[in-house]
């Protein structure tokens, strides 16, 4: 089975028009997961034709990527050699589970490499990023050890995560990028102001996470929900008391949009982003076979002007209540807030 197909910028790989975001399928952000069903759903996505499958090293230390391996070992040959893997690295961790700031020196970035292609088991990596800028190393240090794992073989293009719209341009200025990975939704449009249109006029494309704002905008979360200790979004402002409430009063805006269409909160918000350009391709985190045969209906969504107009209104820019990160999280981002 083939998916319609995108492609990440004018030097990047051309990719199916939705990708699989696999950070929930590791029980150490959104609570517990279940890993038989995780490597099933990669196998359903590979099935249904999605190309891209992106996981970062630090996603329960290393667990995630041992997980997309065991998939793709697992997985029939033709679907494991259709598939694309781009890595976040950088990120420093402790056993206790905390964060430790960023690492874009030289030689921690072919030490990440080094072990994200053992844990992966592949001979190269298709898209290598940081996951966030090190603010004490030049990003175009941090690229230019990318770009050196690119001529060695070992990666085959660079794209960056959360970067402002001048460390986008610096970076482009040391090596082709394919994109750029961002957080990107109907309630999360900060993108739109400055660093979009950079991405545009440098033939950089975007990688959109979030699309359902961490299942926010899903559906699926009701006013009275309730996260576990080892759920993110249980210290996430946007899932907070009267934020909460707020939010989900969004989300019933949306879901008369989507009853009328005769398709789920999920798909109209999904296809929102595929409709905001074809340099944009949106990474769905659903950890279930269930939840990724809901995702893939978005494609089949068609949003015409009118339909825009009506989300537009129900959903205008600034909408969300509260930070998408907690505030000293916020304080760290590269990406102008």
């Amino acid at each position: 089975m083939s998916l319609p197909t995108r492609t990440l910028g004018s030097t990047g790989p051309q990719v199916s028009a939705l990708g699989l975001g696999c950070m929930g399928m590791s029980s150490a952000v959104y609570g517990d997961a279940d890993r038989t069903e995780a490597i099933a759903t990669v196998h359903a996505a590979l099935e249904a034709g999605v190309t891209l499958l992106d996981t970062g090293d630090f996603y329960a230390m290393g667990h995630n990527e041992m997980l997309v391996g065991e998939a793709l070992r697992t997985a029939p040959a033709a679907r494991r050699e259709q598939a694309l893997v781009s890595v976040k690295f950088g990120a420093l961790r402790d056993p206790d589970g905390g964060w430790g700031g960023q690492d874009g020196r030289p030689a921690a970035v072919r030490n990440f490499a080094a072990y994200s292609l053992q844990r992966l088991g592949l001979d190269h990596i298709d898209v290598y990023r940081i996951a966030r800028v090190d603010p004490d190393v030049p990003i175009e240090e941090t690229v230019g050890a990318i770009a050196e794992l690119v001529e060695k073989g070992y990666v085959r293009h660079i794209g960056l995560s959360e970067a402002s719209a001048e460390n986008i341009r610096r970076a482009a200025a040391t090596a082709p990028i394919a994109d750029v990975q961002l957080e990107y939704a109907i309630i999360t449009r900060d993108i739109e102001r400055k660093i979009l249109p950079t991405m545009r006029e440098l033939g950089i494309g975007v990688t959109a996470y979030g699309v359902l704002s961490r299942g926010l905008i899903s559906g699926h979360v009701t006013r009275d929900q309730r996260f576990g200790p080892d759920d993110f979004r249980g210290v996430s402002p946007r899932f907070q008391g009267d934020n909460l409430q707020r939010n989900l009063d969004l989300v019933e805006a949306l879901r008369k949009i989507a009853d009328g269409k005769g398709v789920t909160v999920a798909q109209i918000a999904t296809a929102w982003v595929l409709s905001r350009g074809e340099d944009i391709v949106p990474l769905v985190g659903a950890r279930t076979r269930e939840r990724l045969t809901e995702s893939l209906g978005a494609l089949d969504v068609v949003l015409d002007e009118t339909d825009l107009a009506a989300i537009e209104e129900a959903v205008p820019a600034g909408a969300a209540a509260g930070t998408r990160y907690p505030a000293p999280q916020m304080a760290h981002l590269g990406t102008e807030q």
